[in-house]
């Protein structure tokens, strides 16, 4: 089953991410945005797949993706980035698998994760 981590800000996306990916057979664990560095939850969790708002409290999802690439115990991580702005093209070249504009639809990214994980 693979794992997927929520690094979101949105309590209610989380919420329902939460619910709909494990209706789907994911595993799904989600970090406190305001209260944990990302990078030290991925690498207490070790998951399959990082869903990654742009936009968080303390971090900057582009910095986020950047360091978690530069890091030789973590750079193998999916990431999937999100945001109501299209960033695609940054975080693509930050080193993200995918993009996905805000807001999306489940299906798109229940699809994406799936080729990912």
């Amino acid at each position: 089953m693979p794992k997927v981590m929520l690094a979101e800000d949105d309590e209610t996306m989380v919420s329902l991410l939460s619910t709909l990916l494990a209706m789907e057979g994911f595993q799904v664990v989600s970090m406190d945005a305001a209260e944990q560095d990302v990078l030290t939850a991925v690498r207490s969790e070790a998951p399959d797949v990082l869903l990654l708002d742009v936009h968080l409290p303390y971090e900057n999802g582009l910095d986020v993706v950047s360091a978690l690439r530069q890091d030789d115990e973590l750079k193998n991580t999916r990431v999937v980035m999100s945001s109501g702005m299209s960033l695609k093209d940054e975080c693509l070249s930050k080193g993200a698998d995918e993009f996905l504009l805000k807001p999306y639809m489940p299906d798109d990214l229940i699809e994406i994760l799936k080729q990912l994980a």
